[in-house]
């Protein structure tokens, strides 16, 4: 059959989202012909704006999803507006089951394997994560299905696109506010979205402070929200350091992108803005804690994608018994800067002085 829409549901926050593109970009390798729509949260929509693997953006604001009326019509609006010979509901709860039930005549529902979406989703695929594959691998499981209609391309990178006018408006923003672009620039995420996803605050002061004094960086903070106040009183802590920027701030998820774009490297605590930052080919260590498998969640590792967890330090059965602290401790200054300094060595080499 000729497959030409195709719907992927993926209602989460930023980096759940920005993974599942790898998802659109291989459907859309295996389906050049095939219109590819995303449904996601409106406010991370823009993040896809002009994405070439991404043909519509069909986005549900905090108004529709309040209301389980008002999304259910607005689920059914849009399954009568739109076709689809595929739909690929990447999570399979129960309020996402609706655009498989409105879009019954769809040849391929394809929904994870659940106990209750045995007679809307045609196809269920069970791909529980395991903590040793990465979570590119499973949502690629999702394609099995369309195997019968021809030979598919999976493709496990995830990308997000910034134009040249963007790059370059924020970068004259950057140069106002004192960055000097012939020595290296790092984004660093010092805070977390969750307070217990933090790396030891003095461990990560004593990290900055090694990297602004062995290799001349600048280090932009990222934070948003609640995340500000931690990150301004660490910059007070270090003493206002001129090396840090504080003020520098991304007004929107697009924003944000820019500022990754103008940067030579992210640093910190692992999450949505490491998942951006690597979408966005910077290259990147992070901070894994406690119940976070980096085997998952860091996909694509080499030399440009990196990270340390616990379970580098001790395994994982040898942490039974330990308190999340005492296995998030685990993680010391120096067994990070041992795996992070060669990686800067090899990244900022263009620029180290």
């Amino acid at each position: 059959m000729a497959i030409k829409k195709i719907l992927v549901v993926r209602f989460r926050r930023v980096g759940d989202a920005v993974l599942t593109t790898a998802l659109c970009t291989s459907l859309k390798r295996s389906f050049p012909e095939a219109e590819i729509h995303y449904v996601l949260n409106a406010g991370i929509a823009p993040l896809y704006a002009d994405h070439p693997d991404i043909d519509q953006v069909i986005s549900f604001s905090n108004r529709d999803n309040a209301n389980i009326f008002r999304y259910i019509a607005r689920v059914w609006q849009v399954m009568r507006q739109h076709h689809y010979d595929v739909i690929i509901d990447v999570r399979s709860t129960f309020r996402t089951l609706f655009f498989s039930l409105f879009g019954l005549s769809a040849p391929y529902r394809i929904g994870t394997k659940k106990k209750y979406n045995h007679l809307i989703h045609n196809y269920r695929i069970d791909n529980r994560r395991d903590k040793t594959t990465d979570v590119i691998s499973h949502l690629l499981m999702l394609m099995q299905p369309l195997q019968a209609e021809r030979g598919l391309v999976y493709c496990p990178d995830f990308r997000l696109y910034v134009s040249d006018a963007e790059k370059n408006e924020f970068r004259s923003y950057m140069e106002r506010e004192g960055v000097d672009f012939s020595r290296p620039v790092i984004l660093a995420a010092v805070a977390a979205r969750l307070a217990h996803k933090v790396w030891d605050k003095e461990n990560m002061k004593e990290i900055l402070r090694r990297m602004i004094h062995k290799y001349d960086t600048q280090i932009i903070f990222n934070y948003a929200g609640d995340e500000e106040e931690y990150a301004v009183g660490m910059h007070r802590e270090m003493g206002s350091d001129a090396n840090i920027f504080i003020a520098i701030k991304a007004n929107s998820l697009r924003e944000l992108c820019a500022l990754a774009v103008n940067c030579d490297f992210f640093f910190g605590n692992e999450g949505g803005p490491r998942h951006l930052s690597q979408a966005l080919q910077l290259p990147s260590f992070a901070i894994y804690p406690p119940g976070i498998p980096k085997a998952m969640w860091l996909p694509n590792q080499g030399d440009n994608y990196q990270g340390i967890s616990p379970d580098d330090i001790l395994p994982p059965s040898q942490q039974q018994g330990k308190s999340y602290q005492e296995r998030f401790s685990l993680i010391s200054v120096d067994a990070l800067w041992s795996q992070l300094d060669p990686m800067l060595q090899r990244q900022l080499a263009s620029k180290k002085k």
